[in-house]
């Protein structure tokens, strides 16, 4: 018996189960996928956006702003990246003029500080290398990059360290609400009885609501594609650049990232399938002949990868907070889309109150911690700390990942912390062995050996990223 279920384990439900785990009470994350951050935590844009473009008076403005306050704070505590590189929004026009004019007056509204109206030659100081077109812009000084995954996978590890508990490759089919409990059930008659159930279940936020009796809304997906360029070309990327937005969102944007590569993305597929994630050379033509509209030189000769994810889209315009009207123990966080990464830490706090008021009673615990501790990355040491490092473990002194000099003691730690099943992705997003040039070309059959030796899968049974995505078929020489 839980007193709060939380189904999804992306970032706002392992945000909701972080800011959860402050509280004496017993909380269980069910999540349908391998691992935390399988959705669209692990491909989106990482920008944690200042809030000038959510309408005034909107639950989207509102957690927004105040997620977007709260980013210092739990980065700090963390240990997740956080740069404040600031924001700009191109206007080629002077009917684009207006459009920034409105954003900024929507940015006042939402109580976003800092913003300021440039004209060409100011915006330039921001970017050098805008497009000739480039008119004016709007610079928001509080808009900020971040890694969504590494936000995830760290909310949820400190949610674990405090207390909370986490279930993979568990999809709800049946939930009936008693007259005191609700009971979560899979199709395999796996059962989970709690007082309530938070609904931060993504793209799949809908069918959850439904199996509770809320038919209220709908959730659509919205498929974007990225390109992700090669460290040695992304200096030139100073800040987020936004052009004008249009009636599918926040368009096509240049960003640098916190691992020191620079994007471009993402288009916008509307009426996509919740699950496709596949890049399509129309969506790359697309970015690219965008991306050069903000950026001519931008360098897209030099990619790394391009990827995908699918944004929930909602059919009520806004995120749907709160206690169900429907069922007094189901408590919403559904049809998160952008900004749903900068908005997390304000959802959970308000989730939280939420559940207060629902009926939960929450008193503080005195041993919580809100530290997730990190180790430094062997690539980012100094030749000191190296020696160091692999005198007291000489597994530092193994190099699995040649691109991003990941070793390893690294990639052995990340397979111990992980909270379901290690999978290749999982390890590359803990510890960035895959993401390099060669993508893993060269690494991944030595991180398929660590986790047979380190996470206890057999080889033939090691997956990509959770499902049906095996890595190999069977052992040579062995029937299937």
């Amino acid at each position: 018996m839980y007193d709060v279920v939380v189904i999804g384990a992306g970032v706002i439900g392992c945000a909701i189960a972080r800011q959860l785990s402050r509280y004496k009470v017993r909380v269980a994350v069910l999540e349908a996928g391998a691992d935390v951050a399988m959705g669209a935590s692990r491909a989106n844009s990482a920008i944690v956006h200042a809030g000038y473009d959510c309408e005034p008076g909107s639950n989207m403005a509102r957690v927004n702003v105040a997620g977007n306050a709260l980013y210092d704070e739990w980065c700090r505590d963390l240990r997740v990246p956080l740069k404040r590189v600031g924001s700009l929004v191109l206007a080629f026009s002077a009917a684009d003029m207006e459009q920034v004019r409105r954003l900024y007056d929507n940015g006042v509204q939402n109580g976003v500080p800092g913003l300021e109206i440039l004209d060409r030659a100011q915006a330039l100081e921001k970017q050098p290398g805008l497009s000739e077109e480039v008119v004016g812009a709007l610079y928001a000084p509080t808009g900020a990059i971040t890694c969504p995954y590494e936000m995830t996978i760290a909310c949820a590890e400190n949610a674990r360290d405090n207390g909370v508990e986490f279930y993979f490759d568990f999809r709800a089919e049946k939930i009936t609400t008693l007259r005191d409990a609700v009971e979560v059930e899979n199709d395999k008659n796996v059962l989970f009885r709690s007082r309530y159930v938070v609904n931060a279940a993504g793209v799949h936020a809908d069918e959850i609501s439904r199996l509770m009796g809320d038919d209220s809304f709908a959730i659509r997906g919205r498929k974007g594609e990225y390109i992700l360029l090669d460290r040695a070309v992304s200096d030139f990327a100073r800040c987020v650049v936004f052009q004008a937005p249009g009636p599918l969102g926040k368009g096509v944007l240049v960003s640098p990232t916190v691992d020191g590569n620079a994007f471009v993305g993402p288009t916008a597929v509307d009426g996509s399938s919740k699950e496709d994630t596949a890049v399509t050379q129309e969506g790359l033509e697309a970015l690219k002949a965008a991306g050069r509209r903000s950026l001519p030189d931008v360098p897209l000769g030099q990619p790394i990868t391009a990827f995908a994810g699918v944004r929930a889209v909602p059919s009520t315009g806004d995120f749907i907070l709160g206690v169900s009207p429907a069922n007094p123990r189901l408590i919403q966080a559904a049809g998160i889309c952008s900004p749903g990464l900068s908005s997390a830490p304000a959802i959970a706090r308000e989730t939280v109150e939420s559940l207060r008021r629902a009926g939960l009673f929450l008193p503080e615990r005195a041993d919580y911690d809100p530290v997730r501790e990190k180790e430094k990355p062997f690539r980012s040491m100094t030749e000191e700390e190296r020696e160091r490092a692999i005198a007291q473990d000489p597994r530092y002194g193994r190099v699995i990942c040649r691109c991003e000099t990941v070793t390893e003691a690294e990639i052995a730690h990340a397979i111990e912390r992980t909270l379901g099943k290690p999978t290749v992705d999982g390890v590359k997003r803990r510890t960035r062995a895959g993401m390099g040039r060669c993508q893993g070309g060269f690494c991944a059959p030595r991180v398929m050996e660590l986790i047979e030796k380190y996470g206890g899968v057999p080889m033939e049974k090691i997956t990509k990223n959770g499902g049906a995505s095996r890595m190999i078929v069977g052992r040579t020489g062995q029937e299937e």
